[in-house]
């Protein structure tokens, strides 16, 4: 890989569709939603509950026989309003562009490492809208050195992990977390690419604001350009 340009090179990580939950969903299985603040599936209900959002999501991949929705990167949405970690009262802006990729299926459902690499570090962000229990792993691919974030996990993937423990792709990390610990959303995993953590520790940014989204696209490339779903 001789590109310098950080979303080339993660495109570049792998030639086909590349598992990031359990290995029994195969390409076809999936199915893209729009969950932006103009979606048709949300356009009747001003803020949904996680209950409410599980629905309409098993409603529409019903309706298109499929397994598994999948999107979100670079979208901006209304699902943050109800939470103030997104909405500061003393804040100039708020945080409403979602910079990973969401997968939204059962919990309990296996997350699968995309890529060798170790544990970098991993936590329970508590609070209602935050991802509750997630891990980061550290990758080096080509003496370059990057980041991928799993969020809304449930709390006994992160009870045994260790810093600096070996995974290699394909490996199972951990499993999706129910509504109950995963900051209160409808069970899915919050995947997210990062170049520079920034001193972050089992945390990152997942939604900023328009003003800082040029920084944070270049920083958290779309993470379909490694997984290749579509």
């Amino acid at each position: 890989m001789s590109t310098t340009n950080f979303a080339e090179f993660i495109s570049e990580c792998s030639k086909n569709f590349t598992p990031v939950i359990d290995t029994i969903f195969v390409k076809k299985d999936f199915e893209h939603i729009d969950l932006s603040h103009v979606s048709e599936e949300l356009k009747e209900i001003k803020i949904p509950s996680s209950v409410i959002l599980q629905g309409k999501i098993e409603e529409y991949l019903a309706k298109r026989k499929k397994k598994v929705a999948f999107g979100g990167y670079d979208e901006q949405r209304n699902l943050y309003e109800r939470s103030v970690i997104f909405n500061d009262d003393k804040a100039a802006v708020n945080r409403n562009i979602h910079i990973g990729l969401d997968l939204w299926c059962a919990a309990g459902t296996a997350v699968i490492a995309p890529l060798d690499g170790t544990v970098h570090s991993f936590n329970d962000n508590l609070g209602f809208g935050n991802y509750g229990p997630t891990i980061i792993l550290e990758h080096i691919i080509d003496e370059r050195t990057f980041y991928t974030l799993y969020g809304h996990l449930s709390r006994p993937s992160i009870k045994n992990l260790v810093f600096g423990q070996i995974v290699e792709a394909g490996d199972k990390i951990a499993v999706l977390g129910s509504h109950k610990v995963n900051g209160d959303y409808a069970p899915h995993l919050h995947f997210q690419i990062i170049e520079d953590l920034q001193g972050f520790n089992g945390d990152y940014p997942g939604v900023v604001a328009a003003a800082d989204l040029e920084f944070y696209l270049k920083n958290c490339p779309d993470p379909n350009l490694l997984l290749k779903i579509n």
